[in-house]
């Protein structure tokens, strides 16, 4: 007997299975559409930004260059409203590398330890107080920090400096002949201070984001703390420190109201980091424009021009930097 025909009368009917879906090729949703569009014209519109910003400066630079009487790179002078106009931006390249510098060394290592101890090694009740200072003190408008640089911090750096100078001052770089700490030295101080906060809380959040079962499998080793941290959450959050450090100093190459507030500029180039004097592109920018004429004005916008270009030049470099190592890119 055929055993289809001994299967019971009264058993239901098997449903056919349900034909596949098939998806419609090139279907995309409205919202999607749309937030490629928006997407899409950001990244275009910022491209047009940039662009009509560099080609606004090279014009009206191109305009004073043509009528500049020195070397525009290699002068050691600012006299872009007499006639014939004569300028360079010689010592203002030295003072905005230097004190722009002066700051990263000072500030990057203090940073990088304020966010490994906020991560790593202050209890919870201490560590997010401080994560809100720290955040906090990136608030503070740049005029307040100029005013503290000069009416606290200038007055009190005077012996700190003569310390320097009884023991580094035989090196020249480091040589105090008294008078206002209004120096490039100080300038380098008081951006180190402003731009502490921002390294600090980028490394924080990068150090934060460590993977913690690579740390846990160090201590189950036997590895100290500070192993760890050496092993583990540095190699991870390198590329962040390195972001951190090119935001701070995009603010150093660009800060104006304190520098302007704090030093006393002049067009020399002294031996001593500790000398009155020197300048730098955003300090003479703010204090040489509203008396500037037509020519006068078209140099300090090329003078921008130049510090466009190195602020290009740094995020360009620190990109490079950062995509050379592969293995935390």
């Amino acid at each position: 007997m055929d055993i289809a025909d001994s299967a019971p009368a009264d058993r239901p009917p098997q449903p056919a299975p349900a034909a596949p879906v098939q998806a419609t090729k090139g279907t995309v949703r409205p919202g999607d559409r749309i937030f490629l569009g928006l997407s899409r014209g950001s990244g275009l519109l910022l491209l047009v930004i940039m662009a009509a910003i560099a080609v606004f400066l090279t014009v009206r630079a191109t305009h004073a260059l043509s009528e500049d009487e020195g070397n525009f790179f290699t002068t050691f002078e600012w006299s872009a409203n007499t006639d014939p106009p004569v300028f360079g931006i010689a010592v203002l390249a030295f003072g905005t590398v230097v004190s722009s510098l002066i700051a990263m060394v000072i500030a990057v290592p203090v940073a990088v330890g304020i966010a490994l101890f906020i991560s790593h090694y202050a209890p919870r009740k201490l560590a997010a107080p401080l994560s809100y200072v720290i955040d906090l003190l990136a608030a503070v408008p740049s005029i307040v920090y100029g005013l503290w640089g000069a009416l606290f911090l200038v007055p009190h750096l005077g012996g700190f400096y003569s310390w320097l100078d009884d023991y580094f001052g035989w090196t020249g770089v480091l040589a105090y002949h008294d008078g206002a700490a209004r120096s490039l030295f100080t300038i380098g101080i008081l951006l180190a201070i402003m731009i502490l906060p921002i390294v600090t809380s980028v490394s924080r959040e990068v150090f934060r984001q460590a993977p913690k079962m690579h740390e846990e499998a160090a201590l189950a080793l036997g590895a100290t703390r500070w192993e760890v941290i050496r092993m583990s959450v540095l190699p991870f959050g390198r590329s962040g420190v390195i972001s951190a450090s090119m935001l701070g100093l995009g603010r150093a190459l660009g800060e104006t109201m304190a520098v302007a507030t704090v030093l006393s500029p002049s067009f020399l180039i002294s031996k001593s980091l500790l000398d009155p004097g020197g300048g730098t592109f955003a300090q003479n920018i703010a204090s040489s424009f509203k008396e500037s004429g037509e020519t006068g004005k078209d140099a300090l916008i090329a003078s921008g021009l130049v510090l466009f270009v190195l602020t290009l030049l740094v995020n360009g470099a620190a990109r490079m930097i950062i995509a050379r190592r592969k293995e935390y890119s």
